[in-house]
């Protein structure tokens, strides 16, 4: 494999971008709303379906123009990790979401709870998971990946 550490920056980068993108300008208001609720189900597999195809656009567009040639498998299952921690995290049902319980069990459920001072605790430990979960897979997704 030529330059991994350069492709996996390269490739992080671009799933970041597209993940903010989509998270944020392509989820539509209703799914924003609705995702974490009770019977938010198809909501919420509707904005990660949405938020994953943005990001294999902006990955597979950014990795062309970057001269960078991901293995399809690879590229396939750092999606398919992005797409189910995603929609882990954003069916957040009061009381049974897993960042809840995650902020629960790690003396977080304050800062998970806060939401004063133009601060949203939930948010950021939301935010955080997806950029861990990013990271996983632009390492999976440089499997074999090489340059022109």
């Amino acid at each position: 494999m030529q330059h991994r550490p350069a492709i996996f920056a390269a490739l992080l980068g671009l799933t970041r971008a597209g993940s903010a993108i989509g998270d944020f300008w392509v989820q539509s208001d209703f799914c924003a709303r609705v995702k974490g609720v009770s019977d938010g189900r198809k909501a919420c597999l509707h904005h990660c379906l949405t938020y994953t195809a943005t990001q294999a656009i902006v990955a597979g567009l950014g990795a062309r123009a970057l001269g960078v040639r991901v293995r399809p498998g690879a590229a396939a299952a750092a999606l398919a990790l992005s797409f189910g921690t995603h929609y882990i995290a954003d069916r957040r049902v009061p009381g049974h979401g897993v960042l809840e319980k995650l902020a629960s069990k790690t003396g977080k459920t304050n800062f998970y709870k806060l939401a004063s001072h133009g601060m949203n605790g939930a948010f950021h430990l939301d935010n955080s998971w997806h950029h861990d979960w990013e990271t996983v897979a632009a390492l999976i997704a440089t499997a074999k990946a090489t340059t022109r």
